[in-house]
């Protein structure tokens, strides 16, 4: 059998997502190759795919990457009809790196010296105060330990309730954002990222809608 050499063009790695940024891809986005609306932020400590443990895990640091298609996690400049690259001429770090029949390259730079959303907007831009805000009353590490404690926990109510307070929060700060700066949907994903009720996930732990706030209940399955 031959050994491969170059891309086949199958489209299963931008299907799998879009890469993270890196210093280097910084350029891009000054030369407007890139620009907000194309990224997603993945939060400090948010459950996150990696790529070197092939596990969902919370991720040890911020990270800015190239969103989705819709509900998908496929590139968003990957075109499927022709099964390629739309900005293929000026894509990101790890694209250049990435071939699927020899990951060495692309393993070597994962997690290492990618950009935040404060590279990108520089802490004078009025956002940042904003980003800043959200992340100490929206911490996921806070949300991921009450997580790990409703499964044990004999009495979940007081956890119920530190846990809808985030939850809100960080709805309330994404509101009024929107309504003072008119950000578009993928502007809120660059500046705050997805949603807190929208990532977290545990068995038994169910979001609904009431009187216009969103309400949290449990029921432990074990």
């Amino acid at each position: 059998m031959t050994r491969q050499t170059v891309c086949r063009r199958c489209g299963t790695c931008c299907r799998k997502g879009g890469p993270a940024l890196h210093d280097e891809d910084l350029e891009l986005l000054r030369d407007g190759d890139l620009v907000y609306q194309d990224l997603l932020t993945i939060r400090k400590d948010e459950p996150a795919y990696s790529p070197l443990t092939d596990q969902v895990e919370p991720v040890t640091k911020e990270l800015v990457k190239i969103s989705g298609q819709g509900q998908s996690w496929t590139c968003r400049f990957y075109d499927p009809a022709h099964s390629s690259c739309t900005i293929h001429s000026h894509r990101p770090l790890e694209c250049r790196l990435l071939k699927c029949w020899d990951t060495n390259d692309i393993m070597g730079v994962i997690g290492k010296n990618t950009i935040t959303r404060l590279d990108i907007i520089g802490e004078t831009d009025p956002m940042a105060a904003w980003i800043y805000e959200h992340e100490k009353k929206c911490p996921y590490r806070k949300a991921n330990s009450l997580l790990e404690a409703l499964s044990s926990s004999p009495h979940p109510s007081p956890l119920l309730t530190e846990l809808t307070a985030i939850i809100r929060e960080d709805l309330a700060i994404r509101t009024r954002a929107v309504a003072q700066f008119h950000l578009s949907l993928p502007l809120e994903l660059f500046y705050f990222g997805r949603p807190v009720f929208q990532v977290i996930r545990v068995e038994g732990l169910n979001f609904f809608e009431k009187q216009g706030e969103i309400h949290v209940d449990y029921v432990n399955r074990a």
